[in-house]
């Protein structure tokens, strides 16, 4: 199934249900028809994103695609299946998988227990230097209460820009099998990293090669470390609005 939803998104037959009114850019939910079947998906195109002082314009659904592909590599995948389409119907732009989920139990209303779940998203937040994770991006879906993670396009910037409601972790040892995963991405990768070290080509019709290098460098950094950062002092440290 999961291969017939990727193919289905690539070439599929897109149609406008709707646009999610909350957010700065211009995001609609479409129906995605392939070989009859029938599925949902969240389309947002480039000329709709608002133009930002500190990311390059028309960047934002390429960092979507490269949240997804960070996420596979690593194991991890919790960013719902994402691509690249040329021609959907308001011109090129990011269509992601659509989750059902309960927009009312976010960060700031998760129990005990799903909190505990969330060291691996403080991480990939990190390596991915997210300027926007608010407490509304990290979702469960309804029928598997599997952990997603969305809205990746304010990431992958090469200058310190992390921006999360996320620092349970701050100043504990990172988990060694998220640092193991972390250890392939390296400039010097370990015995077998051939999946990741692909990576940093898939990543390239989606970031800058400074944007890459500085993907790198922070993992290397927090590999080094072993440790969650603390939130900096010199700047804010957290998204507004929070959710």
């Amino acid at each position: 199934m999961h291969k017939d939803l990727e193919t289905a998104l690539q070439v599929g037959e897109l149609e406008v249900k709707g646009q999610f009114m909350l957010g700065s850019n211009y995001t609609f939910l479409v129906n995605v028809q392939h070989d009859g079947q029938e599925l949902q998906a969240v389309y947002k195109p480039s000329k709709g994103e608002q133009p930002l002082w500190d990311f390059p314009d028309n960047t934002l659904a390429h960092r979507e695609v490269a949240a997804y592909l960070v996420s596979q590599a690593l194991g991890w995948n919790f960013v719902p299946y994402t691509t690249l389409r040329e021609d959907g119907p308001f011109g090129p732009g990011s269509i992601q998988q659509y989750i059902e989920y309960d927009p009312n139990y976010h960060y700031f209303s998760f129990n005990e227990e799903d909190k505990a779940r969330l060291q691996p998203v403080m991480l990939f937040d990190l390596l991915c230097n997210n300027a926007d994770r608010k407490g509304s991006h990290v979702i469960f879906e309804e029928e598997t209460r599997k952990l997603w993670l969305i809205d990746h396009g304010l990431c992958f910037h090469e200058e310190d820009k992390l921006r999360t409601v996320i620092w349970d972790y701050a100043g504990q040892p990172i988990p060694e099998n998220l640092l193991d995963d972390l250890a392939q991405l390296s400039t010097d990768p370990a015995p077998g990293a051939g999946q990741v070290q692909s990576l940093l080509a898939d990543l390239q019709p989606y970031l800058s090669p400074n944007e890459i290098a500085a993907l790198i460098a922070r993992a290397e950094a927090l590999t080094s470390s072993g440790i969650y950062p603390l939130p900096p002092e010199d700047r804010r440290a957290f998204p507004y609005p929070p959710l």
